[in-house]
């Protein structure tokens, strides 16, 4: 454990200074604020496992649990000793804060916009700890600016913290530098787990992203990970970018380790082979489709047996699709990764009570887990869709380093919408039963309400509050004389695909200013939506995992 002693001080200068914060919560608000996580046991069958594979398992897990003090020390500078003062509160207002710390990660809500709830920790830094505290985002903007093209790589990489050098400029820190204790204890654990293993692709991602904790070099074992055919199914390193809030440049630590679904993957394997034909039938401009996607385009169906660091924070994902190196996408696609049995909790604890206080009577019955399902599987395909590698004025460059700390909010809002319109496009193929339409976009309109009440400083939400509003203004959702919303089957497909040209053209075109525009219009919650969110706070939000699963 890092030296923590000089750092107390700090907190407790700040503290001082936090008499004119806003009131914190006290020990029942904290309570009601945790009660918002709905508790799930999660527990996966391991009997069909051979004694090598479970042990291989058991060794991923205890390398994944690293990956939870990693992620602490990512959020912000004063994380783990924010952590370890609240460990020695016995009082029952420390252990409230306690259990809701361990939920958001850190001190700052993620459902409330990250408000604060411990004395003196200020506002959440938008920088995480990837950038010095004592700079602005303006002073490293301008720093990448100057520096020559290769060097601008590494300082807006994934891989890299910008520390101050000894002659107080900035430079670029491998993670393998700046983690380096934590990198090489789960490299260890990753060896052990390839060592046990008896599954030729499993051993080879173990061993090749154990090396890239030393190297820092992910290329190959994420070209392994795409190549990953296992009963074990784990997603283990830095990967999502939210965290970075200033540039969404660099990558969080997490981990989910999971068993694989063979009978339910196996019904999804038709969806990759469409989706060239989306490709080249996306509403834009035909100059901004991809002639040939990346070769690869695996669907894992999987049940989560432990998830950590910037995986289990806050609301817990449903699915995920990676990798997010552009170079890997453009050589070998991306894989998606359904996360089946926290799917089905989201659905039975959240989705479906807030359905029944959110929807017109008529829309109601066509709630369905199918198409909850199915339509998170297609946001994760369209992620791997649409524009990635651009050129901007003659110059090559991607996506993400255009729209900087815009771009999480637009994709998420992208993969969304765009995966309606690819529903639509199946159904209409006969790829997928047309019957289930009307259900598709109800069920839909429900998971709008279930996802705004992450509340607008989750990108997910952000880019929810886009759709809805667009749709609102479209006519395809409709309010009804007692505040419920509906669908306008007349309408609807005509918002969808509008939405999904404009968002994937200013991806294409890299319009940071045309981006910023449609956010600060669209990304509000508006009084009719205000009202209906009122309606159902006493319901769960999300859920919290309790792991129980024996090795």
């Amino acid at each position: 454990m890092r030296v923590i002693i000089p750092l107390l001080s700090a907190v407790l200068l700040a503290s001082a200074a936090s008499a004119t914060e806003a009131p914190l919560p006290n020990e029942a608000e904290l309570r009601a604020m945790t009660a918002r996580f709905d508790p799930i046991t999660v527990k996966v069958d391991l009997s069909a496992l051979p004694a090598g594979e479970r042990t291989a398992l058991a060794k991923m897990v205890e390398a994944a649990k690293i990956f939870d003090a990693l992620y602490y020390r990512q959020v912000a500078p004063l994380n783990l000793t924010y952590l370890a003062q609240l460990v020695t509160d016995e009082s029952p207002l420390g252990r409230a804060r306690l259990h809701y710390f361990a939920l958001n990660k850190g001190p700052w809500s993620r459902l409330d916009d990250h408000r604060a709830f411990l004395p003196g920790v200020g506002p959440k830094p938008p920088g995480g700890s990837f950038y010095p505290q004592d700079t602005t985002r303006e002073e490293i903007e301008a720093w990448i600016k100057s520096l020559p093209a290769a060097q601008q790589a590494e300082a807006t990489g994934f891989f890299t913290t910008i520390r101050r050098n000894p002659a107080g400029g900035f430079m670029a820190v491998p993670y393998s530098v700046e983690y380096q204790s934590e990198l090489t204890e789960a490299a260890r654990l990753l060896n052990e787990a390839a060592a046990a293993t008896t599954q030729p692709t499993l051993k080879s991602y173990l061993e090749k992203r154990a090396r890239a904790f030393l190297t820092n070099d992910y290329y190959d074992s994420d070209v392994a990970w795409m190549e990953l055919d296992a009963t074990i199914e784990p997603t283990i390193g830095p990967y999502e970018t939210y965290e970075d809030e200033w540039f969404n440049f660099k990558a969080a630590f997490e981990a989910f380790i999971t068993l694989t679904d063979a009978a339910e993957t196996a019904k999804l394997v038709r969806f990759s082979a469409e989706l060239q034909g989306l490709e080249d039938k996306l509403p834009i401009d035909p100059q901004y489709r991809r002639a040939k996607l990346g070769g690869l385009s695996p669907i894992r169906v999987v049940n989560v047996v432990f998830n950590s660091g910037d995986g289990n924070r806050g609301i817990q994902t449903a699915a995920f699709n990676l990798p997010n190196d552009e170079r890997v996408v453009a050589a070998k696609g991306s894989k998606r990764v359904m996360l089946k049995n926290y799917q089905e909790a989201k659905f039975t604890h959240v989705l479906v009570p807030t359905s029944q206080h959110t929807l017109s009577a008529k829309d109601q019955p066509f709630v369905a887990f199918d198409p909850f399902f199915t339509h998170i599987l297609m946001h994760e395909l369209m992620h791997g869709l649409g524009p990635q590698e651009i050129t901007v004025n003659g110059r090559a460059t991607t996506v993400r380093l255009e729209l900087k700390e815009l771009n999480s909010t637009l994709e998420e809002a992208k993969a969304d919408i765009s995966g309606l319109w690819a529903l639509q496009q199946l159904m209409d193929k006969g790829v997928l039963d047309q019957t289930q339409e009307r259900a598709m976009y109800v069920t839909f309109l429900a998971s709008s309400f279930r996802t705004l009440r992450f509340g607008l400083g989750d990108a997910h939400a952000k880019g929810m509050a886009l759709q809805l509003n667009w749709l609102l203004d479209t006519g395809g959702f409709t309010i009804d004389a007692d505040g419920r919303f509906g669908v306008d089957f007349a309408k609807i497909k005509q918002g969808v695909e509008s939405l999904t040209r404009e968002i994937m053209t200013l991806q294409a075109t890299g319009d940071y200013a045309r981006g910023k525009a449609l956010m600060e219009r669209l990304v509000v919650i508006r009084p009719p939506v205000k009202t209906l969110l009122a309606r159902v706070t006493d319901l769960p939000t999300d859920i919290e995992p309790h792991f129980a699963t024996e090795f």
